[in-house]
């Protein structure tokens, strides 16, 4: 490979990464002892998702990639997402 095409991201923005992902997780073990009813699932798929973002785009490096890669990403999660909602509605609705 080309060094010209290799993306190399800094230590310091690694580090920062990891302590944001460090830090939503001590929210997710906050939010776990509290009780928001409804919005406790939410909340946490919300933190999930936050996370899920950060290790995609600077730890597997889908920041750079082209948009077709970006878009099979996209589409993939918006499946899986659409599968586990038809899954809760399977199981609200019994």
């Amino acid at each position: 490979m080309d060094s010209a095409q290799q993306h190399l991201t800094s230590y310091t923005t690694l580090a920062l990464v990891l302590a944001a992902l460090l830090l939503l997780t001590g929210i997710t073990i906050g939010v776990s002892y509290l009780d928001l009813g409804a919005f406790n699932v939410p909340l946490t798929l919300t933190i999930a998702s936050a996370k899920v973002s950060l290790v995609l785009l600077f730890f597997m490096h889908l920041k750079y990639e082209g948009w077709a890669i970006k878009i099979s990403v996209l589409v993939t999660i918006c499946v899986l997402a659409i599968m586990i909602g038809l899954t809760f509605c399977d199981v609200a609705f019994r």
